[in-house]
């Protein structure tokens, strides 16, 4: 009997360490817990490279295995669109969803300080709790986000090299307009102050003066360009220089979310060569108010163009090569105008009756 006995507890207590030790080995083999994401970034751009060179190593290196970032690169209009339409159902506005954009859970991240801030205590937080999967997006965006890569494959040195031709992409040439813009205004504030004195500047005569309609009628070409490339979101043609295409597909390409600024310089080029014709052709009062309205409107341009620029060359980080083409012609309208306003200025009461 002692013998059935001791058979039993000896069976039970192998069944029992077998038992534990399976229990354990299925608890080796089991995955650790894991926080994935999505983060969406585009080549040049800076704050991307903030995150991807300083924000990201450190954390990928404390977690390992248990961090998945998979990194989407947004190259084309198409992408950048599509990037938009994908953060309105997250409840941002266009104006809000910029690259970089961290997706954790159902969390977007703008921005390489909010990054930097609030996923280091997301990741603390999720593995936590048993970990996440990756977001889920709805399936027409599938061939996007297949393009994804993990960051443990991200080649830095891409980066760099984008960093190299970046250094030529037309923020030389940027800067070069702004000059010439400022320098514009410079001259326009001296030539009002003289004609406050009685000493306006004399006509411009002969091609001067036709350099007027030509230089508005290729400004409506570029500004029509510009129209329909901001109106139907098509790839421009940028050529060598600058992205115009980041440019487009910025939010400042439109003016309050709707008016694209291609039109707004359409209808401005369409109303200064308006001006010039009535002034030409017509000599009633307003064809003598029509040289200082041109040249009103050709001040406001330019100065509007100092404002594009400056958002070119520090928000939005590219310069396109059309809008920096409209705002020299803006330069240089504002000063072939300028003779008729100062002569405006200095002119008596009665000659302006």
């Amino acid at each position: 009997m002692r013998r059935i006995l001791r058979g039993m507890l000896l069976a039970l207590f192998l069944l029992t360490f077998i038992s534990s030790t399976t229990a354990q080995a299925a608890g080796l083999l089991l995955p650790a817990p894991a926080v994935r994401a999505y983060l969406f970034w585009s080549n040049g751009c800076p704050h991307c490279e903030t995150v991807l060179l300083e924000t990201l190593p450190p954390l990928q290196e404390a977690y390992r295995d248990q961090l998945d970032i998979q990194l989407i690169e947004l190259v084309t209009l198409e992408d950048v669109n599509e990037f938009y339409a994908m953060f309105t159902t997250f409840g941002l506005s266009k104006e809000q969803t910029n690259v970089p954009l961290l997706l954790i859970n159902d969390t977007p991240l703008v921005g390489a300080e909010q990054i930097a801030q609030e996923l280091p205590g997301l990741i603390s937080q999720y593995l936590t709790s048993g970990g996440i999967p990756l977001p889920a997006l709805p399936a027409v965006h599938a061939a996007l986000l297949g393009r994804a890569v993990p960051f443990t494959s991200f080649d830095p040195s891409t980066l760099i090299q984008a960093e190299e031709q970046t250094a030529f992409s037309g923020y030389w040439l940027g800067w070069g307009v702004m000059l010439l813009l400022v320098l514009a205004l410079l001259v326009v504030g001296v030539a009002m102050g003289r004609a406050f004195q009685g000493k306006p500047l004399q006509h411009f005569k002969g091609w001067l003066d036709l350099a007027i309609p030509l230089l508005s009628v290729i400004g409506l070409v570029v500004a029509l360009y510009l129209t329909y490339v901001e109106a139907t979101s098509a790839r421009a043609i940028c050529g060598p220089v600058g992205d115009c295409n980041a440019v487009q597909s910025s939010p400042y390409a439109k003016l309050f979310g709707f008016l694209p600024v291609g039109l707004l310089g359409a209808i401005g080029y369409i109303a200064m060569l308006a001006a010039w014709g009535w002034q030409r052709w017509r000599s009633d009062r307003l064809a003598r108010l029509a040289g200082a309205l041109l040249f009103a409107m050709a001040l406001f341009g330019t100065v509007f163009s100092i404002y594009l620029t400056y958002l070119e060359l520090f928000v939005i980080h590219a310069v396109c090569i059309w809008c920096l083409t409209s705002a020299v012609l803006m330069a240089l309208l504002v000063l072939l105008t300028l003779p008729a306003a100062t002569q405006w200025l200095a002119a008596s009461d009665e000659e302006l009756a």
